[in-house]
Parts: structure tokens; sequence; C-alpha cells
């Protein structure tokens, strides 16, 4: 069983973003997998280690994201590629999924797993837009995953309860939260990490030329927050009848 991991590396979600000149500003961040992907990329070794086969991560993005491929062989990963674009944030989903589909291309991978959404966008799209190009199944938001040499079945959180999706192979899922627990790299892991290949593609010489469907003109951070508003007061019930008033009247949510 081959089995594909999409990572993509993200800011540590305790890391300080600065956006300056429309682009966020990477000096000083610290860079990890995402948390979903890291997920996906532990049902993947679990799944190996069941059944055999390999297991090969792939991200797309500038020489840095090798630290997040260094980060999937120390834990248990037999494969690393990396789609080398070095002004990645201005990348769509598809140019993302498009360059992915080019670079697996005559590589035989029964099974395709990714986080459910990256933690910096959230736009949750490559998986699906890959799913589309390759012609293959997608089954998202997977809490079980089973697999099987001639099929997948995956149990999803659905409204009310779970569904359950069974699918031929090669087939894509992407990782919900408590899918697994990913477990931590082993001293030796990372050790030997260090020395392994990582296959570098450049974007450029897979000839989807400007593949990209959204223009990216920037990034802005977030407005700040208005301050709280404090009701003054030491009558409780006069303080209460404010609440639901302001409640009512100004903010109209009641």
């Amino acid at each position: 069983m081959n089995i594909l991991v999409l990572i993509k590396q993200v800011p540590d979600t305790e890391a300080k973003i600065v956006v300056s000149g429309g682009k966020v500003q990477e000096a000083g961040i610290k860079w990890i997998i995402s948390p979903y992907d890291e997920i996906a990329l532990e049902e993947a070794i679990r799944i190996k280690e069941k059944t055999g086969g390999t297991v090969t991560a792939i991200s797309v993005g500038d020489d840095l994201v090798q630290q997040s491929i260094r980060t999937a062989y120390a834990m248990g990963a037999d494969h690393g590629i990396h789609i080398k674009h070095d002004q990645y944030q201005m990348l769509d989903a598809f140019a993302i999924a498009s360059a992915i589909a080019k670079a697996i291309e005559g590589r035989d991978f029964q099974v395709v797993l990714a986080g459910r959404q990256g933690s910096d966008s959230d736009n949750g799209q490559v998986p699906l837009i890959l799913g589309t190009l390759k012609g293959w199944g997608v089954v998202s938001f997977a809490k079980k995953v089973e697999i099987d040499s001639q099929k997948a079945t995956v149990h999803v959180e659905a409204e009310g309860g779970e569904a359950i999706y069974e699918s031929t192979l090669p087939v894509i899922i992407t990782a919900n939260a408590g899918l697994n627990e990913p477990r931590y790299p082993s001293l030796k892991g990372i050790m030997a990490s260090k020395k392994k290949p990582i296959e570098v593609i450049n974007f450029a010489d897979l000839g989807l030329g400007t593949v990209s469907r959204i223009e990216i003109l920037g990034f802005e951070p977030p407005p700040p927050r208005p301050q709280g508003r404090f009701i003054d007061g030491a009558d409780p019930a006069a303080k209460a009848k404010e609440l639901a008033r302001a409640l009512r009247e100004e903010i109209k949510v009641i």
C-alpha cells in the first residue's frame, strides 16, 4: 500500500504573525506541519505498519518546507517530495493542487491523506481539487479509516451522528480531529531524518505556466477588536436590566 500525504508547513499557533507589504513576514516564525496534516501523516504511518508499503510526504513551498518534510521522515515517512516555489504565498489552491497532480504523474499511490484544512488559510480546497484533477474519489472529515487491498471504508462526522462511506482505490481522505493522536518523533528518527534525501521538483519545471485561478492581491491583519464594555453599578438587578437592554437595542442579538 503506497500512501501519499499532503503536508503544509504553517506558522506555529503561538507565533506572532506580522503582515507587511501585503505579505506575511516570515522572519523569526517557528514553522510546523499543519496539525490536521500531522494527523493525516500519523494515519498513513499506522496504515503502513498494518499493511506494509510506503509513505511519501509531499509539500509545496520554498526551502523552509524541507524542515516539515524531515519531521515527516522522523515520524516514519519513507520518501519526501518538495515542490519548490519561492513565492508560494501567492499561489491559490488550484495552482498547488495542479502542481501536486503533475508531480505524481506515473507514480502508484492507492491512498492520499491530507488534513481537512490548513491551520493558516483554513480553505481546505487542495485535496478536493486534486481529486477532481485525478478523477479520484474524495472523502472528507474522516474520524476512522479502514483500508484493504480493494477499498477504503471511512467513518465521518455527520449532522446528528456519523456517515460511513466506501470508496474504491485510489482515494483521497481528509483527516479530522480525533482520528488519532500523532506520535512524537523519536531521537533516533530525528537523527536519521537529517540524512535522508528529499526529491526536489521546481514548480517552473512542471510546465503549468500561470495556473492560478485566483489573484492574491495581498494579506492584511484583521482589524483590532473593540474594547469590551463594562456595566457599572452596585445593584445586580439594575446591571442585569441594563445588560439585557444593551443586547436587545444596541447589539441586537436578542
